[in-house]
């Protein structure tokens, strides 16, 4: 059933994208200062959007992902430190 789910959103993604592209066919050059970019604005737009997502997804890891994963294994090596006697008398 999440696969499902995952694919009707990937669908849906790819859907919307395929739009934009169509509804924005105008050349458009984007200017980076050291080199230029020539493409369609829905290309452009497209592309940004998903150079946002990765750097926000690269920014949530290292923030949020990280931390946690330290924490995780510094309790997994306090609970390996105690003793396995944990008989219920």
């Amino acid at each position: 059933m999440v696969r499902l789910i995952r694919l009707l959103i990937a669908l849906a993604c790819l859907a919307a994208g395929i739009v934009v592209g169509a509804l924005n066919p105008q050349p458009a050059v984007l200017d980076f200062g050291f080199a230029r970019a020539t493409s369609s604005l829905g290309v452009i737009v497209l592309v940004s959007l998903l150079i946002g997502v990765v750097i926000g997804g690269l920014a949530l890891a290292a923030s949020v992902i990280l931390p946690m994963q330290q924490r995780l294994r510094r309790a997994q090596k306090t609970d390996a430190r105690l003793p396995n006697d944990r008989s219920v008398p």
